[in-house]
């Protein structure tokens, strides 16, 4: 069995843009708390470890100088910077703010370490993709996710891939390796006409030099569970076999869910834990079972959001959960006790994840399948595959 390290920090949670804002921390805390009901993590070859903030010079392969003694110094005096995207309605300056987003960097920074390794790592306090070099955006201070890349590249990987299936565009993964050709970045997120960052066409396929690198698959408003997996298995597996990555590196923001309540796909729990089992199977295939997992946006905090990250890490683990299991009866305590809800009952929400092949046949007159077309008209040629 693959090895997982699962990374974790009771001062993960410090990762908080104060009260209201969408981003609650306690959606860390009870992931975790149902990690451990379900003793995932005291599975045969879990080992669960934190690991040292990023420093400087590990900050330093995405982020400029400048922006990070910005961050420094907002968390000390809460003094806004606004032309890098701190002490906005989004991204609010917070008590130990450096302390704490380099701590989840660091925390995907050796997770990268140990998927090169030749295991399997999860940390999903993380991916944080918004965040740009020198501004933090959408929710994101650092770019935990650009750096685990940047941290692979420099142990000397030359093909890295990156799957993004957050409702949002993973644009600052994107933007850190737009002309480097070692990095595949394909991101499926609603489309940019209806949600930010309002990025994410199919046409941006890559710089100079890296035509095809990055792939972008916009989703209409509203689609369900059978058009996103159609859509992930149009596109993914084909660029995998392709690009023959030595590490995957996946961003499962729990955001598509049909309850959260900043986008508008309308994806089930259910879909969601498929598209995990996907990618462990996909990393094994082409990637020699070195597998990154991230967690990433998600706003239903006590619905979706633990129930989706147990059920990742439980197939990183190897060990998936049956989606009809009864969620332990000690963790819907503690999410009552938590937030004033009641906790779903089940690991499941009671969809069957079918979904028909784009190759059996394609329909001009759906949207959804005139996405999938632009992106594989866009991106495949260059990768020598059939549109």
């Amino acid at each position: 069995m693959t090895p997982l390290r699962l990374l974790w920090n009771e001062a993960d949670t410090g990762y908080d843009f104060g009260p209201g804002h969408p981003m609650d921390p306690v959606r860390l805390e009870l992931t975790m708390a149902l990690v451990r009901a379900f003793g995932l993590d005291r599975l045969p070859g879990v080992t669960v470890a934190t690991a040292p903030a990023a420093g400087d010079s590990t900050l330093g392969l995405v982020h400029e100088p400048e922006y990070v003694a910005a961050v420094r110094r907002a968390g000390r005096t809460g003094e806004p910077d606004q032309a890098r995207g701190i002490g906005t309605e989004d991204n609010p300056a917070f008590p130990a703010m450096h302390e704490a987003s380099a701590l989840i960097a660091g925390q995907s920074v050796a997770g990268a370490e140990a998927a090169w390794g030749g295991g399997r790592a999860v940390n999903f306090a993380g991916g944080l993709h918004h965040a740009m070099p020198g501004s933090a955006s959408g929710f994101c201070v650092y770019n935990d996710a650009a750096l685990a890349i940047a941290r692979l590249l420099e142990l000397g990987a030359e093909r890295v891939a990156y799957v993004d299936v957050d409702v949002h565009h993973g644009d600052g993964v994107q933007a850190a390796f737009y002309d480097d050709p070692r990095v595949l970045t394909v991101s499926l997120h609603e489309h940019p006409r209806t949600l930010f960052p309002q990025t994410g066409w199919p046409e941006e396929t890559g710089g100079p030099g890296a035509e095809g690198t990055a792939v972008n698959l916009a989703l209409p408003a509203g689609t369900g569970d059978a058009g996103w997996l159609r859509a992930f298995h149009a596109v993914v597996p084909q660029l995998l076999e392709a690009f023959q990555p030595q590490v995957l590196v996946s961003q499962h923001g729990a955001d598509t869910h049909l309850e959260d309540p900043l986008a508008h796909l309308a994806v089930t729990l259910d879909a969601q834990r498929a598209v995990a089992v996907s990618m462990a199977e996909l990393a094994d295939a082409h990637a020699q079972g070195r597998w990154l997992a991230l967690g990433g946006g998600g706003y239903a905090v006590a619905d979706v959001v633990p129930r989706a990250w147990t059920h990742l890490v439980a197939v990183a683990a190897g060990q998936p959960i049956d989606p009809l299991t009864p969620t332990p009866e000690e963790w819907r305590a503690e999410v009552l006790r938590r937030t004033r809800q009641r906790a779903p009952e089940r690991m499941t929400d009671g969809a069957d994840g079918t979904w028909k092949d784009f190759d059996g046949g394609y329909d001009p007159a759906n949207r959804l399948d005139q996405a999938v077309l632009a992106t594989r008209r866009a991106v495949f040629p260059h990768h020598g595959l059939v549109v």
